[in-house]
């Protein structure tokens, strides 16, 4: 159970006007489509990809096991929770591999850098609130 006095147990959520949404989704079905059409994504990624459940991630991984232990080989399964994990990236780390190991280019990534620009953020929650701070590493 989360501690509800502690602001660490909260996850930040983006108040954007109506008009920022689209502009975001619009953002992020192109940078989606285009990810697609250039292959750019591991194979068995199935997070924000249509298509791809979590079921049948389960289904591959129960089957890779399986097919392991029926040829006579030991297997070893890590589980990790990244939940939190996208919520550290730096953003040049982000700018510097959408340009290098995705492409991503001119507009685009100009649109992304300005984007990841100068973001702050604050927890609210009932009558408490954290101080304003800089999110260099929040996306």
């Amino acid at each position: 159970m989360l501690n509800p006095d502690d602001m660490n147990s909260f996850r930040p959520i983006s108040n954007l006007s109506f008009l920022s949404k689209l502009v975001e989704l619009a953002a992020a079905d192109r940078l989606k489509a285009y990810f697609d059409s250039q292959q750019l994504l591991p194979c068995r990624q199935s997070a924000y990809r249509a298509h791809h459940s979590t079921e049948a991630t389960i289904i591959a991984v129960h089957d890779e096991i399986t097919r392991t232990i029926d040829d006579g080989n030991v297997c070893a399964l890590v589980l990790l929770d990244l939940s939190a994990a996208f919520d550290t990236v730096d953003h040049q780390t982000l700018i510097r591999v959408l340009r290098c190991r995705f492409g991503v280019a001119d507009l685009a990534l100009n649109w992304c850098s300005s984007y990841l620009h100068q973001r702050s953020q604050t927890y609210h929650v009932g009558a408490h609130s954290t101080p304003v701070w800089s999110s260099h590493h929040r996306v």
